[in-house]
């Protein structure tokens, strides 16, 4: 199932079964989906992922030079920032590894672009975990969406303008 939305309005979402008895961990990739052109709303993110299940974990993995403002919004919205030193990926990679194995969670979400985390979404579902990727144009990976049971574009392509 894919599908783009600029607003919680747009999203309808179409779930079989009781969704709230599901626990949902989401990991996002902050250098890769925090940044400013893509302008995206973590609250937009809470409520979307609201409609899968009771989101139980949400971890934020920022490289060293994160702001503190960048910090302080993570932790005001109720997520855990998580700050690295080198590469975000790694621990992001591990961190999903150990959610795969966490009996607690249901559904893995994945809030990133790069396909280096479609081995990841593999591996979760072939350990019977739901998968989510939430992701923002461009660069949102193709294999990355077709992998994941649901694949959600934050920030919808601008239309473009004809003369």
């Amino acid at each position: 199932m894919r599908q783009t939305l600029s607003s919680f309005k747009d999203y309808l979402p179409i779930k079989k079964g009781n969704s709230k008895d599901k626990n949902v961990g989401l990991l996002i990739d902050g250098p890769n989906m925090l940044r400013r052109e893509f302008d995206l709303d973590l609250d937009l993110v809470k409520d979307i992922l609201g409609e899968y299940g009771n989101i139980r974990i949400v971890k934020v993995f920022l490289n060293q030079y994160a702001s503190d403002k960048l910090i302080e919004a993570i932790t005001n919205e109720g997520f855990s920032p998580i700050v690295v030193a080198g590469e975000t990926d790694v621990h992001m990679a591990v961190e999903a590894y150990e959610l795969i194995h966490n009996p607690n969670i249901d559904i893995i979400a994945l809030m990133t672009r790069d396909v280096d985390f479609f081995p990841l979404i593999n591996i979760a579902k072939e350990n019977g975990k739901e998968t989510i990727v939430l992701g923002a144009e461009p660069g949102f990976s193709t294999a990355l969406k077709n992998s994941a049971d649901s694949a959600i574009t934050l920030n919808p392509p601008k239309p473009n303008k004809s003369i």
